[in-house]
């Protein structure tokens, strides 16, 4: 359980606020993280996340599961980061305990986000990345339902929202990377079809980082076969190897059926990435 899990729900600002006072205080004496989940958003991240956590090598940040440093936060700089993590001698701690123990957290927006991968490499040069992948369409759906849901979308149409998708992001990205205070909410929110554009996210991803840095996985396979897709990311990551009881799926929100329009709509859009993709990996994506 965590700190935040811990804490009543009408205290949690005040108890957020004293652990960003003590992390900041003692970031000196934290570490940083040996890899971090980059996303993509709805397809998957929290179930690998919540997974990893369980590791008995694994040390995941106090609150959060992430903490948006790289996209939301840059400009508090890396000690305000430093404060978010496990102290060093919590990991040396659990290295006497389990042997060599590993520090991450996850975030979905990072590998979406147009700087957020050059800062990172900036500041953690020799961090390990595990991407997760899904097919883009029920992707985009999926995050559509989820925004709809947390209030972000008040567009009751998918496919109205799709096609005011370029006219909300206009101009965002290079808003993005001319100012590190910049915030974009429909950057963040409202972008169902370029999120899924996995080819020229993973294109960025491998310019800043060599590729057996980075660890490709994909939400069909895993949850086809959890057990041996968890295998394969904890030798990718040097944890020896483990698995849970079973593995829950999170997150996961049933509703109506996509419409039709929109699924033909972004059938045809997504041709020309998930050929792009399919060159990048080597092998066409499971969900083709």
């Amino acid at each position: 359980m965590t700190v935040r899990n811990r804490v009543p729900t009408s205290l949690r600002p005040m108890a957020r606020h004293t652990l960003d006072t003590f992390g900041a205080a003692t970031s000196r004496f934290r570490t940083t993280p040996d890899f971090i989940v980059i996303g993509g958003q709805r397809c998957g991240t929290t179930t690998i996340f919540k997974t990893l956590a369980q590791h008995p090598q694994v040390l995941r940040p106090l609150t959060d599961k992430g903490t948006d440093y790289f996209t939301l936060h840059y400009s508090r700089g890396l000690a305000w980061y430093r404060g978010r993590m496990p102290l060093e001698a919590s990991r040396r701690a659990r290295r006497r305990r389990q042997g060599d123990a590993k520090v991450f957290e996850a975030c979905t927006y990072y590998m979406f986000h147009p700087v957020a991968i050059e800062r990172l490499a900036q500041a953690l040069p020799n961090v390990k990345l595990v991407a997760m992948l899904r097919n883009p369409v029920s992707r985009a759906f999926s995050a559509y339902k989820h925004e709809l849901a947390r209030g972000f979308e008040t567009e009751p149409s998918f496919r109205r929202a799709l096609d005011l998708e370029d006219e909300r992001l206009d101009g965002e990205v290079e808003r993005l990377r001319n100012d590190p205070d910049y915030q974009s909410f429909s950057h963040r929110h409202h972008a169902y079809r370029r999120r899924g554009q996995f080819a020229e996210q993973l294109e960025r991803v491998f310019a800043h980082f060599p590729k057996d840095q980075v660890h490709v996985m994909q939400s069909e396979s895993f949850f086809a076969d959890p057990g041996g897709e968890f295998t394969a990311l904890t030798d990718f990551l040097g944890l020896r190897r483990w698995l849970p009881d079973h593995f829950d799926r999170h997150n996961a929100r049933p509703s109506s059926p996509m419409p039709d329009d929109a699924r033909e709509f972004l059938a045809t859009h997504y041709k020309a990435h998930d050929a792009a993709l399919a060159e990048l990996l080597g092998a066409p994506p499971t969900w083709l």
